[in-house]
């Protein structure tokens, strides 16, 4: 048996700048763990963006981020997040 250390999945966050998008939803259709639906709204070139629905869902695969055609989705590593927030606080 091989041991691995104290493993633990990594967890994503998804930055989505919903005026870059043109609502082509290849986000959607790619994520592996169903994160992304298209919303009903619209941005100012009136393309319906994609919405977070499942956000713990979040396996830091990128391939949304690889995918996109806008660069209008970026996935950041949630535990480089949550340690930034905790260093800059007083």
């Amino acid at each position: 048996m091989i041991y691995f250390g104290n493993l633990k999945p990594k967890k994503g966050l998804i930055h989505i700048n919903k005026d870059r998008c043109k609502g082509c939803s290849f986000c959607v259709e790619y994520c592996p763990r169903d994160v992304l639906v298209m919303s009903e709204e619209f941005n100012i070139k009136g393309y319906h963006p994609p919405k977070i629905v499942n956000a713990d869902n979040c396996c830091y695969c990128q391939l949304c981020e690889a995918i996109c055609p806008e660069f209008a989705i970026f996935v950041t590593l949630k535990e480089e997040e949550e340690s930034e927030k905790e260093v800059s606080r007083p």
